[in-house]
């Protein structure tokens, strides 16, 4: 069986993430959507209908059923799906969820409600929902590994789930708000306090006296110290030192430098303008809290100040005493008004995915040199 997760014509929406990749591709919760996708249905081959430049690391297939993007499966869903008809189109309250062919003879879905997610802000205000969703059936009949007696448990300690090889030790754990899922060979070190929701994917790791304030994700790989709250980071990213980051989502391969701090909140608690890609424009919205959206390889410089509601492309390196503009374009250097010279844009993110025993793809530098010539 095959599916095609289309991205709806929401690919901008979620620019800058989805600058790099497509919609189905996006972390929420524990999992990203296409992962999701592998572990409700094993027998399935995921595929993306996406922009055209990203189709050499995520391709298209023919003869798939046809998925919205932005919907997140439930188990229901995922079964309804498998079972379309040769022209069917399943419905939701008018939306599409998939459809198979032609898709001419519509089908209403009847099963529990899917989670929707059109809009960037969409990640990490829904991300609790998601990831109680993910943990339920990640977890059912499963058994964790014991939990280590030097911690603190405040809450129902069944809704602390460790797999194989996770690590915590010395520090409080509150399921009261919602569970906390610690991923293989996942470490909390000594201190560090968590309030869920909260998921640490496969060898993800809080620093000393980390603060967390769910829904958080961290996913494969990253590091993270400090304080965090509502905040979604992609995989193999770093904010490894003390400051603030709220209400917000950091792609892959960024690093936040030491004592940097986001702003999620005006002073006057009024409703934040934030860039959009889709108008070219920063654009008024109905958010109250937004922090940082900051897309892949990204990196800024120790003490950086973020406005609220602020938006970084693509491979930019953010330094500077002041204020950064709200908007940072993709490859740019210092306070968002000098390019980045695409080559030394390439070293630099070698040089980060080296240590880790990983470089980039041709269908990534590919990815990546369409973004720098559109500049």
């Amino acid at each position: 069986m095959k599916i095609q997760l289309h991205d709806n014509n929401k690919h901008l929406a979620f620019a800058p993430l989805t600058l790099t990749r497509p919609v189905g591709n996006l972390r929420i919760g524990i999992l990203t959507n296409d992962e999701r996708w592998k572990l409700l249905l094993p027998e399935v081959e995921v595929f993306f209908d996406t922009e055209k430049y990203l189709e050499g690391k995520f391709p298209m297939s023919s003869n798939a059923i046809v998925v919205n993007a932005c919907l997140i499966p439930n188990e229901e869903l995922a079964m309804a799906v498998s079972n379309l008809a040769g022209n069917e189109q399943l419905m939701f309250e008018g939306g599409w969820i998939a459809k198979s062919g032609k898709g001419e003879v519509l089908v209403d879905y009847k099963g529990k409600e899917p989670i929707l997610i059109t809009e960037r802000w969409h990640l990490y205000q829904k991300n609790g929902d998601v990831l109680k969703q993910d943990f339920e059936w990640l977890t059912s009949s499963r058994q964790s590994v014991q939990l280590s007696s030097s911690n603190t448990i405040i809450g129902d300690p069944n809704h602390i789930f460790l797999e194989e090889g996770a690590v915590v030790e010395a520090s409080i754990l509150n399921t009261k708000s919602g569970p906390i899922y610690i991923g293989k060979n996942a470490e909390v070190m000594e201190g560090s306090i968590v309030r869920g929701p909260f998921a640490m994917c496969e060898s993800a790791g809080l620093k000393l006296g980390t603060k967390v304030y769910g829904p958080t994700t961290l996913g494969p790989h990253c590091k993270v110290g400090g304080e965090v709250n509502n905040v979604i980071f992609q995989s193999y990213s770093n904010k490894g030192h003390d400051g603030f980051i709220g209400n917000s989502v950091i792609g892959e391969w960024c690093n936040i430098g030491a004592d940097t701090n986001t702003s999620n909140l005006k002073n006057n608690y009024g409703k934040v303008k934030t860039y959009s890609f889709e108008k070219e424009k920063v654009d008024q919205t109905e958010i109250q809290f937004m922090g940082l959206m900051m897309g892949d390889h990204s990196k800024c410089g120790i003490n950086t100040m973020f406005n609220t509601a602020s938006v970084v492309g693509v491979s930019s390196n953010v330094f500077g005493a002041e204020f950064p503009p709200k908007y940072i374009p993709s490859f740019t250097w210092g306070m968002g008004e000098d390019l980045y010279d695409f080559n030394k844009a390439i070293e630099s993110a070698n040089n980060m995915m080296i240590r880790r025993g990983k470089e980039l793809s041709n269908e990534e530098l590919l990815i990546l040199k369409h973004l720098s010539d559109k500049k």
